[in-house]
């Protein structure tokens, strides 16, 4: 049995980040991961301006523009029978955080993993898969896991950090349980083959609606990132319509992408995503805190998730950090984070909770099958509009600065021989 300052479960953007924030300031800090790696496909992979700042303050801004990406400047609405609208231009922000850096969450996991492994007290623990939590004294002493041979074991920690999901096993463990928020849709990940002649700049996301159902396209260097949303509890219906009848969906939804709807070859290549719009009441118990997905899960309206993890991470790096040098974390210490973050976490829910009500509610009960007049009129007749939604989505309503203890200088380019 091993003891940590801090034991962070969950090789997500809020777990890679806060393990990284902690090191730097000289903690103790282990991840556990379950997988043994971060291959896993659709898994949020938009880096929004926010979360762009914070690593150039981190000194990593040249070494994170150098990963593969894709730059998403705009937001566009279709209009039938006329010109498209663009109702988000994140180009109209000051650069350099003008764009949204889109690439596979699992380069952006590397990235950073390589960054903390740098740091003397940071350890990544792969394929250790948390089961549970050590008590004693009525506060959380470590947390139990099984390592790849599956043999159980347990880290003692000063303390454990929840960043394991919406599914989050320690949130269990620990007896909180969320707030669900009704969600009218699920989604179905997939991909399509960009041809050659259309290579070049990312164009933007555009949406498309029909009665029931609505298709995001997310322009990607060599593929469209495909996002099919149906009502809840469609999935059955359907897999039970085939690959055929999910081709046929695709290609009546964007006609100018059905030369391409067989690159669907299963049903195996759609990616279900369950989801969901909750937040805990309170985000901690004495020894434990829940952070990113298994504090709130978001829904993907906006691709905010990952983003908003990561301010979560920040602020319990800031306030947490001395406390875990000391080596005595409170309540009170976790109470901190939790205030820091619970206002902003509510706001960008209300946000979501009304998009649904007044776009993807309707559409999925097959009342409205485009944007509402009003949305269209705003985006329009108000300037304001193209540069306040871009920068809401980019920056959120609180976002967080790198701790002095974590900022690093960027290393200064090489001359060449």
């Amino acid at each position: 049995m091993e003891k940590t300052g801090c034991a962070v479960v969950g090789g997500g953007p809020a777990g890679m980040m806060l393990g990284l924030l902690l090191a730097r300031a000289g903690v103790r800090v282990t991840v556990l991961e379950k997988h043994a790696d971060f291959l896993r496909d659709f898994r949020g992979d938009t880096v929004h301006p926010s979360t762009i700042r914070l690593i150039d303050e981190l000194g990593l801004g040249q070494e994170f523009r150098r990963l593969p990406q894709s730059r998403l400047k705009n937001v566009v609405l279709p209009v039938p029978g006329g010109a498209p609208v663009t109702m988000g231009d994140f180009d109209a922000l000051p650069p350099p955080y003008n764009y949204v850096a889109m690439m596979p969450q699992w380069d952006f996991l590397n990235f950073l993993a390589a960054a903390a492994a740098e740091e003397p007290g940071f350890t990544l623990l792969l394929s250790h898969t948390a089961t549970g939590l050590v008590r004693n004294g009525g506060r959380v002493r470590g947390v139990r896991f099984r390592t790849p041979d599956g043999t159980p074991d347990e880290l003692l920690a000063d303390l454990v950090v929840a960043t394991d999901g919406r599914h989050s096993a320690l949130r269990t463990a620990a007896g909180l349980a969320p707030k669900e928020f009704p969600v009218p849709f699920d989604t179905w990940w997939f991909r399509l083959p960009r041809h050659p002649s259309e290579k070049g700049e990312v164009a933007g996301l555009v949406p498309a609606f029909g009665p029931g159902e609505a298709l995001v396209a997310l322009f990607r260097n060599d593929y469209y990132q495909m996002g099919y949303l149906a009502p809840k509890s469609a999935d059955a219906r359907i897999r039970a319509e085939g690959v055929e009848g999910f081709r046929r969906r695709i290609a009546a939804l964007r006609p100018d992408l059905a030369d391409r709807v067989d690159a669907i070859r299963s049903l195996d290549d759609l990616h279900w995503l369950d989801v969901r719009l909750n937040r805990l009441h309170s985000w901690h118990i004495n020894g434990l805190l829940c952070i990113g997905d298994a504090a709130h899960a978001m829904s993907p309206a906006g691709g905010v998730g990952i983003n908003l993890a990561i301010q979560d991470a920040v602020a319990a790096a800031n306030y947490l950090a001395p406390a875990l040098l000391r080596g005595r974390v409170t309540t009170a210490d976790l109470k901190k984070v939790e205030r820091r973050r619970m206002l902003p976490t509510a706001i960008v829910q209300t946000a979501q909770r009304l998009m649904q009500r007044a776009i993807f509610g309707p559409i999925m009960a097959g009342k409205r099958t485009r944007v509402p007049a009003a949305a269209l009129f705003m985006a329009r007749r108000v300037p304001a509009v193209r540069t306040i939604v871009p920068r809401f989505i980019a920056f959120g309503p609180r976002p967080e600065h790198a701790p002095a203890f974590a900022r690093r200088a960027e290393p200064r380019p090489q001359p060449q021989p």
